[in-house]
């Protein structure tokens, strides 16, 4: 089984590249999702969080409120080093599992995209890295269009995420998404020619 690593940064371009690559036959384990699923009330991480963090993150399900939570690690370093100890490893533990359920099963190709791949370590779950780049000027029309942000929230968040240049070092395929969407559609599929065994 083939296990392709998909990142980059907010607005460059991501979701487009595995959009096509599921068109093409790939299965996408997206690590958003397996995160939320991470936050589970009652749950051993949920209860870490809880401890570490007290229970007005809470709502009144007993879900973690991601609002009231991200006031509290954005911005805040050690915050949000405590957070990403305890849900990080867990979420490694839970990606090898499910890459683990998808290769018993006779899957061929595999994508795991994941924003932060390379920071969270997570690289050894893949045998390549894909990087999606896109200029800032790029990236901030993408984002006021979908996200209702600033340009200035944009570039703040834009900051706060490891360079491009940095992702592109630790990648075998770095995807340039300057370009229409059509566009990059046709790239992805020529890189699936070369990188998927027929």
């Amino acid at each position: 089984m083939l296990i392709i690593g998909l990142t980059g940064g907010i607005g460059s371009g991501k979701s487009t590249v595995s959009a096509t690559m599921a068109e093409l036959g790939a299965v996408i384990l997206n690590a958003d999702l397996v995160g939320h699923e991470a936050y589970l009330p009652h749950q051993n991480v949920w209860q870490q969080v809880v401890d570490a963090f007290g229970r007005d993150i809470l709502n009144d399900k007993d879900e973690v409120d991601r609002t009231k939570l991200g006031p509290l690690v954005f911005g805040n370093p050690d915050n949000l080093q405590k957070l990403n100890s305890i849900v990080h490893p867990w979420m490694y533990r839970r990606m090898d599992q499910m890459l683990k359920e998808l290769e018993a099963k006779g899957t061929g190709v595999v994508v795991l995209e994941a924003a932060i791949l390379i920071e969270a370590n997570w690289t050894p779950l893949v045998q390549q890295v894909w990087v999606t780049v896109a200029s800032e000027d790029n990236v901030i029309q993408r984002l006021q269009s979908r996200n209702n942000l600033t340009p200035d929230q944009i570039r703040a968040r834009i900051r706060s995420q490891m360079p491009s240049e940095e992702r592109a070092k630790h990648a075998q395929v770095v995807i340039d998404t300057n370009c229409t969407i059509p566009e990059v559609q046709e790239k992805v599929r020529e890189l699936w020619q070369h990188a998927v065994p027929a």
